[in-house]
């Protein structure tokens, strides 16, 4: 099972699209959802109670999440010092890395960091000298030995030419990510009415999205490189497996967060959903949550077992309107579009033995969406 932990609501930052947004976008209520408002900024459980529930699972995967997680630099370090033989992943915003010793940072398998492209596009939204900072960071934990996966997790909105951000921080003279994934600031929030998205998609997202898909792909062709661009490589996978997929975040079913209380819900974003909670660290068993399937208008799309949903939260909350959500859709419809197209090209490289099917093999469920 993989666990995402909260460790903090507190954050060092106020991204324009994430705790930036509460200033200027109407607030989103919905009668039938029950919303818990007591939920602690720190831990207030006994981490007895978390090894516990924990142990039950000898292959547990823990993700440490908030707010920022590397405010309690503290916390994870007597979770991991407590935790030798569990496997860990970090997502952060990266800049108070310096915080932890070397010989924690090395024992994280995924070091998921937010940044949006270069350093006037991450600065934007983020903050004045969020980039150099980040950038500075990443080569103190490279210095220190660091030899695990670093990611680049991009949040994605009209401001951001997708082409442009993903290439400069494949290729570039700071820190060239290999491992890189995209999230659309899309049908999160409140907020369609007051957005230009459907122009920003029409005109700079998807074109921006098949130019990557055939750059990835070209890459492969010219060195037999496949890079862990992961809005491509998870599908690609198992389009090359014939497999279906359930959400590809794995939430509901094999992605479960605790939250600073020791609630258990299905999914990081549903902080406060009572009705969706699944118990709690002191009387839940690990190896038997519930499943929280994705219902709704995904129930019934014809690329459900592709895409998987998306998803869970926004299939629940419905924060915009239909012609808003149908558009977030036409986006992933476009994109599985433009990887079948390219799938035959994948397919003679392997069988020209220029690549392999384990070239895209990569963790599942490490905190990456997958579906933009």
């Amino acid at each position: 099972m993989y666990i995402h932990l909260f460790l903090t609501d507190s954050c060092n930052l106020s991204c324009a699209y994430c705790r930036g947004k509460i200033f200027d976008t109407p607030e989103l209520e919905r009668d039938s959802i029950t919303i818990d408002a007591d939920i602690p900024v720190e831990v207030t459980y006994d981490l007895c109670d978390l090894y516990t529930f924990l142990s039950r699972d000898p292959d547990v995967v823990v993700t440490f999440i908030g707010g920022e997680p590397t405010m309690r630099s503290d916390l994870i370090v007597r979770i991991m010092e407590d935790l030798p033989d569990t496997r860990f992943m970090i997502q952060t915003n990266g800049l108070l890395l310096h915080r932890l010793p070397s010989s924690i940072v090395n024992r994280f398998e995924t070091i998921l960091i937010s940044i949006d492209g270069d350093e006037e596009m991450t600065d934007a939204g983020r903050g004045a000298g969020t980039y150099r900072r980040v950038m500075t960071n990443i080569q103190h934990v490279l210095a220190g030995g660091y030899a695990g996966e670093i990611i680049a997790r991009m949040t994605v909105h009209e401001p951001v030419d997708i082409l442009h951000a993903v290439q400069y921080l494949s290729q570039n003279q700071d820190y060239s990510f290999s491992s890189i994934h995209w999230q659309i600031d899309a049908n999160f929030w409140n907020d369609y009415q007051i957005r230009k998205f459907r122009t920003w998609v029409g005109a700079s997202y998807l074109p921006g999205v098949r130019s990557l898909i055939h750059d990835w792909v070209s890459r492969m062709e010219q060195d037999g490189t496949v890079e862990k661009w992961y809005p491509f490589i998870d599908p690609v996978e198992d389009m090359l497996l014939n497999r279906p997929s359930r959400l590809r975040c794995g939430s509901g079913f094999a992605n479960y967060t605790v939250l600073t209380n020791g609630k258990i819900s299905p999914c990081p974003i549903m902080v406060g959903m009572a009705d969706y909670y699944l118990g709690s660290i002191g009387d839940a068993d690990i190896l038997n949550l519930p499943d929280i399937p994705v219902t709704g208008h995904c129930s019934v799309c014809e690329i459900r077992e592709l895409c998987g949903g998306r998803c869970l939260y926004s299939a629940i909350m419905e924060p915009w309107p239909p012609e808003g959500r149908d558009l977030v859709c036409a986006t992933v419809r476009e994109l599985f579009s433009e990887l079948s197209d390219v799938l035959p090209r994948i397919k003679a490289l392997m069988n020209a033995g220029t690549i392999t099917l384990a070239d895209f093999a990569h963790e599942k469920y490490n905190g990456c969406e997958i579906i933009p």
